[in-house]
């Protein structure tokens, strides 16, 4: 009956495996609610109640309560404690299974990652070093290590260094948007980017929106924050805007993270339409737009910026050097209003004091000497002719890719058969990796479940004889 509380059992939780227990409770009790064994109205357990039983602390059993209500799946009322909202649970509000997601990849973390691997690097994000320059790059790296003696005292500029900023500065007014160096904050590379931003702008409990499939390390990264990360869906088309707004009423974000230009893994941008709609929609439910803007260099011209759109009033926008110079050059950058500027500053001076000058003076010649923009013009072209012969050799092994890329490094492409416990990204990624090679899958990149079994392939490194036979032989295991 409606309403009656059932005799709560203890949830297994299995502990020893990866994971945090609030999202173990949100998953349970989901499977619970699509199991039909918690009906619409059911009063769930008190907060005190729930900890008692399952041995947990009270404050888990609130982020978790919490959450669900964010989902839609529990409804709060004032001084009667919770109740099931719902029992169909549409797929893009599942949160993600023990099994799947970024957690249950991390044995891959280090190799995707740190490049210290034997394995043929096809799920990587880094690019063989003879196609950024080398010459150019060593070249960088020697004049920077020629810094003055005096610049060896002290710890350097906390903005990071001013000619560097300079640069990006008047390369940003010309391209997209006006803007003074001193909206300029370098870090070390993007990742440190994002951390900062979340440190400034969020508190634990806040909601942060990501687009689903999207960036691996954001997704642990917000959790560490203790912040609630919620998925919009992104595919072909860009952003499902009715799902967006539907979620930023119920959940009230804090900000937003949106690849505009060559989204990783997918490689698609978003129309200006849909940058329109987006800033719209991050003005009437008063939430930031961070956006990961490091791919723009290898896009073509006159692609949507939403910095440039929105003038820095609720964009923050995030760069980097990596994919044009090297990831070792550990450089990003932070562009952002005056008025935000100088919290991210003193948030950054008191996580870690400055950047390394070193890197950022490597940078600054690596950018500004006559052969860069050749280059990048040069890289652009190898990555074109590689997405190309990736297309054909997957479709040779009856993959074809989840959306087509306008450019960049990855094609994320896969089978249309849906993933089972036996048969699924991670467990052919697990196999793929014992045969020296190295997959991203995409549980990797995604918090719902995911429909079909893809991964995404680093053009670069795809079109080699060891994986098409690796490939072929996990499709014909299938038949």
């Amino acid at each position: 009956m409606a309403g009656a509380a059932p005799v709560w059992p203890v949830l297994p939780l299995e502990r020893a495996k990866k994971g945090s227990l609030v999202d173990k409770i949100v998953a349970a009790v989901t499977e619970m609610v699509l199991a039909k064994a918690l009906r619409i109205g059911t009063k769930m357990p008190s907060v005190r109640q729930f900890a008692k039983c399952n041995g947990i602390s009270t404050f888990t059993v609130v982020e978790a309560y919490d959450r669900l209500v964010t989902l839609g799946l529990l409804s709060s009322r004032r001084g009667s404690g919770y109740f099931v909202a719902r029992q169909e649970v549409p797929a893009t509000l599942l949160p993600p299974p023990f099994a799947s997601g970024p957690a249950a990849v991390d044995a891959l973390t280090p190799e995707l990652y740190t490049g210290v691997t034997d394995a043929l690097p096809v799920g990587a994000g880094w690019l063989p070093p003879e196609w950024y320059g080398e010459d150019t790059i060593l070249d960088a790296v020697r004049q920077a290590m020629r810094i003055p003696a005096n610049r060896l005292r002290g710890y350097g500029h906390p903005l990071g260094f001013p000619s560097l900023r300079q640069h990006v500065a008047a390369t940003l007014s010309d391209e997209l948007f006006p803007v003074e160096p001193d909206q300029i904050l370098l870090t070390h590379g993007a990742t440190h980017a994002f951390d900062l931003i979340l440190r400034t702008l969020t508190r634990p409990g806040d909601t942060v929106f990501v687009e689903d499939p999207g960036y691996s390390n954001l997704l642990s990264l917000i959790r560490h924050h203790g912040c609630t990360v919620v998925g919009i869906p992104r595919d072909d088309h860009g952003i499902d805007m009715d799902i967006l707004a539907e979620q930023a009423k119920i959940a009230q974000p804090k900000l937003m993270f949106v690849n505009t230009v060559l989204q990783n893994p997918l490689g698609t941008s978003l129309s200006p339409a849909q940058a329109h709609r987006l800033l719209l929609l991050s003005e009437q439910f008063d939430f930031w737009l961070v956006e990961d803007d490091i791919y723009r260099e290898l896009a073509l011209r006159g692609e949507a910026s939403l910095a440039a759109l929105d003038g820095l009033r609720r964009v923050i926008r995030v760069g980097s050097f990596s994919k044009t110079l090297s990831p070792v050059l550990r450089v990003g950058s932070i562009c952002a209003s005056a008025s935000l500027l100088p919290e991210l500053v003193r948030v950054k001076m008191l996580t870690g004091l400055t950047t390394s000058e070193v890197n950022e003076r490597a940078v600054h010649h690596a950018i500004t000497a006559r052969p860069y923009r050749r280059m990048v013009e040069k890289l652009v072209v190898q990555l074109d002719a590689g997405r190309e012969r990736t297309i054909d050799a997957l479709r040779d092994v009856g993959m074809t890719p989840v959306a087509r890329p306008r450019g960049g490094m990855f094609v994320s492409a896969g089978w249309h058969t849906a993933p089972t416990a036996l048969r699924n990204g991670r467990i052919i990624a697990d196999a793929a990796l014992r045969a020296g090679i190295l997959l991203a899958p995409n549980e990797f990149f995604m918090l719902r479940p995911s429909r079909s079994i893809w991964f995404r392939f680093n053009v670069a490194y795809a079109d080699q004889p060891q994986l098409r036979e690796f490939l072929r032989s996990v499709r014909s295991g299938d038949e």
